[in-house]
């Protein structure tokens, strides 16, 4: 028993001296390839057919909307519109404070939005009274998303988004747009409501919940995605 362990070395050092010197390379790395960033283009502005911008005029004037026709907007290649509309009222005599230029599509489902979720969700929250303007913060206006230097054009460029900041009442109250997710109040389910109802018209929805940028306003639009693909946050 004693000779097994003075046999297992002489086997071990048999071994050792035949192996070879250097071992196996390891097979050779694949060679890198180089993958050349993707052009980041810009986006183009929306082209407008003349006859569906008759349609919306004529279903904005049904709505009740008061407007009138606006310039044609040229700021480069990207931003601007083809045929604006300058929204100044919405049905009921609701002021649209400041006067809102936007592409007639936005309007629209403006019109329709404060006609049929906003109003019905202050006749039940606050049966007393009426809301007589609405107050927005920006319509078309030329920049990038949240106003960033660099990235994502903004559909506020293209005149598709219009960023709601509050609403002013028959009372003289005012309802400011806020963080409102755990608010318990009758303000906060109003606000709630018409966010949430606002996804039924707009294709975009955000609010002070989504982001920092949007602490202090809904920011509603109608870009068009595959699918009819809608963001509501």
């Amino acid at each position: 028993m004693r000779r097994l362990p003075l046999l297992a070395a002489v086997l071990l050092l048999t071994g050792a001296a035949e192996l070879p010197k250097d071992g196996p390379l390891p097979a050779a790395r694949p060679e890198r390839k180089v993958v050349e960033p993707v052009e980041n283009k810009a986006a183009q502005r929306p082209q407008e057919d003349t006859e569906e911008q008759a349609s919306c005029r004529a279903a904005l004037g049904k709505a009740g909307a008061v407007f009138v026709e606006a310039p044609t907007v040229e700021d480069g290649q990207t931003c601007g519109m083809e045929h604006p509309v300058t929204l100044k009222a919405l049905a009921g005599g609701i002021e649209v404070e400041p006067d809102a230029t936007v592409r007639c599509e936005t309007a629209l489902q403006l019109a329709r939005w404060v006609d049929g979720s906003v109003k019905p969700a202050i006749a039940a929250a606050m049966p007393q009274d009426a809301i007589t303007g609405l107050t927005q913060a920006s319509a078309y206006v030329c920049r990038n998303r949240n106003g960033a230097p660099e990235g994502k054009i903004s559909e506020h460029a293209f005149g598709n988004a219009i960023d709601i900041a509050g609403f002013t009442l028959k009372s003289g109250k005012t309802l400011v747009i806020r963080p409102a997710d755990r608010d318990a109040t009758l303000e906060g389910a109003f606000q709630r409501a018409i966010t949430e109802a606002a996804c039924l018209y707009f294709t975009t929805v955000l609010d002070p919940g989504s982001d920092a940028a949007h602490q202090n306003h809904l920011h509603l639009d109608v870009k068009a995605r595959r699918g009819g693909y809608r963001y509501c946050w």
